[in-house]
Formats: C-alpha cells, structure tokens, sequence
C-alpha cells in the first residue's frame, strides 16, 4: 500500500459516512454523521489514541457499509415515543427500521478487510455489546436509552447475563469499550460545532500505512 492507494481507501470510507449523512439518526434530532463526529470530538478532547479516535469516528460504519438487502431491526412507527411525530406524517403504524443487525459486526469486517488495525475494528465491534454489558450491568442505564436504542437491544441480544458480564470485564480493552460507549452515548447535541469529516483524513491516511509497514515488518521477521 502507498500513500495513493491508502488515500483512495480513505476517499471510499469517507464517502460512506457522508452518504450515511442523508440517513437521520432514528430517535434523535442530529444525523448519522452529525453523531459520529461528535463521538470522534470527544475522543480527540480525551487526547485518545489514533486508532480509539478512528474507532470513534467509524463505530457506525456498519450502518452504511452495507448491500440494500441487509437485515434491518424494523419496528412501528408508534412505538418510537421520542421521534418527532411529523417524521411519520399520517401514517405512525408503518415500519421504520432503527438500524441494520449486526452492524458492529460488519463495520468491523469491513474495516479490517481495508486494512485498518485490530484495535480499530475491535473497538468498532464493541459499541453494541458494551450497550448489552450496561444494561445488565446497570439497570437504570437502560432507562437513559432513546426508543430507537432500547427497541434495537431486542435483536442484539438484550442485556448481559451476570456470567456475560464477569467474562466481558474480564476484556483486556474493557475500560477503553466502556469509554467509547461512553463518547456514543453522549455524541446527541444538536448544533454542536466540532472538527469535520476532513479534519481526519491525515489520520487515516497515516494510520493506514502504518498498518502496512507494521505488516511488512512482520512478514520479514518470520522469514
């Protein structure tokens, strides 16, 4: 990989986040890209490493990083009791989707097939069990969940069992997965002014051929 060709990966992920953009952030008043911002501000704020900033940033990615056949978590309209009602015009019966199963997984996947770290992709995959960790951990953690949230734990698998809770704060990475919840939770201002999209493009860019030249070092020690 050279700095074109990790250039044109970071052009490709940046262009499903800002198609994701047009897509709202179902039970919130801020867009999908809005969100993920806000959540990669926060870790910069936290003087977070590269990789937790990236993860930050991308966590959502699996949301859009998808074919249109991909599973969707479909629920009525009605049960959202915090959307803005004129989202639904006359019919508030209808079914709206509050996110495509398993996209933690399939962000991370995706991630890491372009050739972003095991700690970026680790972190992406975490944000939807750390939810499941919370809300079993902490009961009243499920009460500060939207609609959307609360409606999409159903189908990731709902809270953690007590031994799913020993066995995750077991995790080497436990308190940095807590932590990047932590930022995805907050990540809900409306008209927060934080760095764009474009602001992270060195980063990725040089996150990328390090990954490369970490590799190439690997393959050179084992022969």
């Amino acid at each position: 990989m050279n700095l074109d060709s990790a250039a044109k990966i970071v052009d490709a992920v940046f262009q499903v986040l800002i198609e994701g953009s047009q897509q709202d952030y179902i039970g919130e008043k801020i867009s999908q890209l809005e969100h993920s911002l806000q959540a990669a501000a926060s870790a910069q704020e936290a003087n977070a490493d590269e990789e937790t900033i990236l993860a930050a940033l991308l966590h959502d990615i699996g949301q859009f990083a998808t074919s249109a056949d991909q599973k969707q978590m479909l629920c009525d309209a009605s049960t959202l009791t915090d959307l803005d009602p004129t989202a639904l015009g006359s019919d508030s019966k209808k079914q709206i989707s509050v996110g495509v199963t398993g996209h933690e997984r399939i962000g991370a996947e995706y991630l890491a097939r372009l050739g972003f770290s095991s700690k970026v992709s680790t972190l992406v995959e975490s944000h939807v069990p750390v939810k499941r960790y919370l809300t079993g951990k902490y009961p009243e953690y499920y009460e500060t969940l939207s609609a959307a949230s609360k409606l999409s734990l159903k189908y990731q698998g709902g809270p953690y069992t007590q031994e799913q809770l020993q066995l995750f704060e077991n995790d080497p990475l436990f308190e940095l997965k807590v932590q990047l919840r932590q930022w995805d939770d907050a990540a809900k201002v409306v008209d927060l002014t934080v760095p764009d999209l474009e602001s992270y493009r060195s980063m990725a860019i040089r996150h990328l051929l390090q990954q490369q030249q970490q590799q190439q070092q690997q393959q050179q020690v084992s022969c």
